[in-house]
């Protein structure tokens, strides 16, 4: 073996050795060249509007695409996975009408915090060790990490598009490390999905047009998070209870029965977060809502779209005990909240109560809330 092979072999191991010191399930490496096919799949992606309002994905395409555009000096790119399963079944919630399922991702601190700052402590080292640049990312720049993390051998993209693993299933946090440094590569992981569709018959939306492929602007992830106004009308009953992110997809994927709990590096959920009920969800008001999810990244969407979401499972929930709740909000100083509470109380006062509370709102300043009462009174009737 040359000295570079050993110098080679040197940071590799000893990078792989960090990052189970700091607490990774899995780290592997791929090279910068490694997805190829990755360009053509996003602009696809991007031209069936599958972003959503994600507009962010389509003004980063070329960066995201290639790494190489990221950064030009970039030789190795080193993924790390950090097992995130639950102790039970998420989806269980989901029996409870008035209590409110939250992704089991967020149930926890914020996975940015706890991700990236493992992955600095191990970059710190590495290049220390080393002499190289290096750069750590946990969604905060266009990286697209799970080709990259199948390329490099964690485990390879499912027919839901998440990354499945064959020792930790769909619960997988994703982290990386761009490195100047040139390492030796891991084989990727091939697809070992079969004929098995049981995420795609798991959306209750039906967010995927064909295996592999994701609608974003069906998925409840995407709704419950990302999306900033009101959720369209004929999605509202498919979501549920589910009031930030689904798990169903992931939940329902076979490999699972590989994966053991979270316990090691705490990553468990906090107990109040499990299966919040719905009624103390809809009397936060801002501050409230700050301090109860603070640390969680619940936290980021704001208080007026995580009781946006709440009202929708309130109305779902068809418990006439939220009325009181609903009518309060229906008050509230945000459009989205009002408009929101007009489709609650619609679902669960009789048509004739809902009727004569909604003649008394047609005047509301927001258009946007008056077509709601006037959809919800149609509807109604």
């Amino acid at each position: 073996m040359s000295g570079d092979e050993k110098i080679r072999r040197r940071l590799t191991d000893f990078i792989k050795a960090e990052a189970a010191d700091k607490g990774f399930d899995l780290c592997r490496i791929t090279a910068p060249d490694s997805i190829p096919q990755a360009p053509a799949r996003l602009a696809d992606f991007l031209a069936a509007d599958y972003h959503g309002t994600m507009d962010w994905m389509a003004e980063t395409q070329a960066r995201r695409a290639d790494p190489r555009v990221l950064w030009s000096d970039v030789r190795s790119i080193v993924l790390f996975g950090m097992n995130y399963g639950p102790a039970h079944d998420p989806r269980e919630v989901l029996a409870l009408p008035d209590r409110a399922a939250i992704s089991v991702y967020a149930q926890n601190r914020d996975y940015h915090d706890i991700i990236k700052g493992k992955l600095k402590e191990v970059a710190t080292r590495f290049a220390a060790r080393g002499g190289e640049d290096v750069k750590v990312f946990v969604d905060t720049a266009p990286v697209m990490e799970k080709p990259l993390a199948a390329a490099a051998g964690l485990g390879w993209q499912g027919k839901h598009t998440n990354l499945v693993s064959r020792t930790h299933g769909s619960w997988l946090f994703l982290g990386s490390l761009f490195t100047t440094a040139d390492l030796l590569r891991d084989e990727p992981e091939r697809d070992h999905c079969g004929s098995c569709r049981a995420c795609l018959d798991a959306c209750p939306t039906d967010a995927f047009p064909a295996p592999y492929k994701l609608d974003a602007r069906r998925c409840i992830s995407y709704l419950t998070i990302e999306h900033k106004g009101a959720i369209a009308p004929d999605m509202r009953e498919k979501i549920g209870n589910r009031i930030y992110g689904c798990d169903d997809c992931l939940a329902a994927c076979p490999w699972n029965k590989f994966a053991a709990a979270a316990s090691e590096m705490k990553l468990v959920a906090r107990e109040e977060l499990k299966a919040p009920a719905i009624a103390d969800l809809l009397a936060l008001d801002d501050p409230a809502f700050r301090s109860h999810f603070s640390g969680s990244p619940v936290k980021r969407i704001g208080r007026d779209r995580f009781v946006r979401n709440t009202l929708i499972a309130a109305g779902n929930s068809r418990d006439r005990g939220l009325i009181a709740a609903c009518l309060r909000l229906a008050d509230d100083a945000a459009p989205m909240v009002r408009g929101m509470a007009a489709w609650a109380l619609s679902r669960l006062m009789d048509a004739g109560e809902f009727e004569r509370f909604a003649a008394g709102r047609v005047e509301d300043a927001d258009e946007d809330v008056r077509a709601e009462y006037e959809r919800a009174k149609a509807d109604a009737r």
